[in-house]
């Protein structure tokens, strides 16, 4: 597992190997490794099975990757620009039920459980994944053509994990695994509570 990471009870192992790099090989992303990841999206749970999620994807060397990677800030885009694929997530914020579009409370929710699939198979099959607040909703909601009843979550960057040194110095010393907080600082039984009432 990487670093020190250690959980307190047991778990599978993929939990704790899941992070998320900055750095990247050149390695191009096959088309099946990407097929698998986005099938195991597929089967993610979501409210009312309305499946709400919607990834936009882009291959690096493609037509389509300046466009992408310029939806990132900079700073993102700095390292973002070394990675396999980029992917947009967004989600529907309205779900059908009994012939009316009503709004979704869940839509972020859910499309949170799809990425989280498409990350762990990721991992399963040797790829990491890394993602990001940082990039530019206006801008990628005309580019990508994503109508404004989705919300754009958040970016993806996929690639094969590559050595710290690759990376500018600044970003080197930001290149480790990080830790959790422990189990009690987010989990009650009962009630809420915050760190002046426990």
């Amino acid at each position: 597992m990487p670093g020190d990471r250690k959980s307190d009870h047991p778990i599978d192992p993929m939990f704790i190997e899941r992070w998320s790099p900055r750095a990247f090989t050149d390695e191009a992303l096959p088309d099946d490794t990407l097929a698998s990841c986005l099938e195991a999206a597929r089967w993610a749970p979501s409210s009312m099975n309305a499946q709400p999620w919607r990834f936009i994807y882009s291959k690096r060397g493609s037509a389509s990757w300046p466009q992408m990677l310029g939806l990132l800030l900079e700073f993102n885009r700095s390292w973002a620009q070394h990675a396999a694929a980029l992917m947009v997530v967004a989600a529907k914020q309205t779900v059908l039920f009994n012939g009316k579009e009503l709004p979704s409370p869940t839509h972020a929710f859910d499309a949170g459980a799809a990425w989280m699939q498409f990350a762990l198979q990721a991992e399963k099959l040797g790829w990491h994944t890394h993602g990001m607040v940082g990039l530019d909703r206006d801008k990628a909601h005309l580019a990508l053509e994503i109508p404004r009843t989705y919300s754009i979550i958040a970016a993806v960057a996929i690639g094969r994990m590559g050595e710290k040194s690759l990376l500018p110095p600044a970003l080197q010393e930001r290149e480790v695994v990080s830790g959790r907080v422990p189990i009690e600082q987010f989990a009650f039984e009962g009630k809420f509570r915050t760190e002046t009432n426990t």
